[in-house]
């Protein structure tokens, strides 16, 4: 006979006012380190175990959907609960919170890196952190690989993705376009190969009655109406249409401001993957196109987003900050005000898609939960990201260890931060703070000491 107790749960919360909602959210992003990981774990442990805002099941369904987007998944998961919970209005400012504090922070890291990155403590600081960025994508690559590489004919898309870049030099867009038609044809006829066997599914956990509990109907503002579609959609539209045109009138076509506007609303468009995924293409266009800044400073400025709350796609506000301030956009002598400006205008072109996939997309895409013919695109897309990200690690590789070229030499000292990193990350685990931050003290010591 079994005497034990059945379990209490407490009771469900009461309302979450807007504000108090807006305290948290504010919070969040100053707080949110870790990547798309360790952000989502945060909200997790905050939202569904502590306070219990929304259920262990319909956390992981708004993930589900946000895994499926274009884009970086914390902030739009951010933005779809805040949504749940206060409509439009709450999504929006759940997301921006989501990403100012990064953005702010950002501004004077990439500020202080190009007033001051010629002293022998930043310059040191920087020595570090490089190897040991190297060694993180690399991690990213085996972590989201184990993840995502299922069978022989994933292996595939992922070998030919990266031999389409490191050999052909392929845009990344075609690589993108290219895996999600094999997704296509393959789902249908091989089924099987394209299910995916990972991410996000169901969960049995059980924290206690949530305020957006399992069986809590669907709010009225998140049912799917074709007027409240059309109003996001124009309200979207308008968001980028009318900041493009005033850039156009005020630079013209060709302006730096326009062209990062532009360029970087189609890198927002084709994020899948995360950050690490879209860099590749970032480098295509900020450094090897426009020549906004060098790859060197593109692995400083992914160092900066490693190290700052919010998403790592952030590191775009880097490339646009330097774009701005080095080119002084606005005039000469000023230097850091056309720095933040561009800054400001690529974060915003960045993250605009996100809020309107969300507020637009969000009762549509739901109703796509495990229909094969949706989602074989995006697993070979997934499998395609595997081969981007190798393909970035090894460029990052390259440039620290052979910063001069191979005519230059080997840095054999970089090469020891960069296999102690990876020591640290893959063996035991180390969080990606603590591995920056003791590489950085490393680099700033062997400077100091060699002179």
């Amino acid at each position: 006979m079994n005497n034990r107790a059945p379990i209490e749960f407490p009771e469900a919360p009461q309302p979450v006012s807007f504000w108090e909602a807006f305290r948290f959210w504010l919070k969040l992003g100053f707080i949110s380190f870790g990547g798309p990981a360790g952000q989502i774990a945060i909200m997790h442990q905050e939202l569904v175990e502590r306070k219990r805002w929304i259920s262990e099941r319909r956390f992981l369904h708004a993930l589900n959907y946000c895994m499926v987007l274009p884009g970086p998944e914390a902030q739009q998961l951010a933005i779809y609960i805040g949504w749940l919970l206060h409509r439009g209005l709450g999504g929006v400012v759940a997301g921006l919170l989501f990403v100012l504090p990064s953005l702010v922070i950002l501004i004077t890291l990439s500020w202080i890196y190009l007033a001051f990155g010629h002293l022998a403590v930043v310059a040191g600081i920087f020595y570090g952190v490089k190897p040991a960025v190297t060694a993180i994508v690399f991690q990213a690559t085996h972590r989201i690989g184990a993840r995502t590489l299922h069978n022989r004919t994933l292996w595939g898309v992922a070998i030919a993705a990266f031999l389409a870049l490191f050999v052909g030099d392929v845009p990344f867009p075609v690589i993108i376009l290219a895996a999600a038609l094999f997704g296509m044809i393959g789902g249908k006829a091989w089924p099987v190969r394209f299910t995916s066997g990972g991410g996000h599914g169901a969960s049995n956990k059980h924290f206690g009655p949530a305020l957006i509990d399992d069986e809590t109907p669907m709010p009225a503002h998140a049912r799917f109406s074709w007027m409240r579609a059309a109003k996001v959609g124009l309200i979207g539209l308008s968001l980028w249409g009318v900041p493009i045109l005033v850039l156009i009138s005020a630079f013209g076509w060709q302006g730096i401001y326009t062209q990062m506007g532009l360029f970087f609303t189609k890198a927002a468009l084709l994020t899948f993957g995360g950050a690490y995924a879209v860099l590749p293409y970032v480098y295509q266009g900020a450094v090897e196109h426009f020549g906004w800044l060098t790859a060197g400073q593109m692995i400083d400025g992914l160092a900066l987003g490693e190290t700052t709350p919010g998403p790592l796609i952030m590191v775009v506000a880097f490339a646009g900050f330097v774009g701005g301030y080095l080119n002084e956009v606005l005039g000469q002598g000023s230097a850091f005000l056309s720095g933040a400006v561009a800054a400001s205008i690529v974060t915003w072109f960045t993250f605009l898609p996100s809020f309107v996939f969300i507020l637009l997309g969000g009762p549509i895409v739901e109703a796509t939960h495990g229909n094969l013919k949706f989602t074989a695109p995006l697993t070979a897309i997934s499998a395609a990201v595997v081969g981007v990200i190798l393909n970035l690690a090894l460029f990052f590789g390259y440039h620290t260890l052979w910063a001069n070229g191979f005519e230059g030499g080997f840095d054999a000292v970089a090469a020891l931060i960069a296999l102690a990193a990876g020591v640290a990350l893959f063996k035991y685990k180390t969080n990606v703070l603590i591995v920056i931050g003791v590489s950085a003290l490393a680099g700033l010591l062997i400077k100091v000491l060699g002179g």
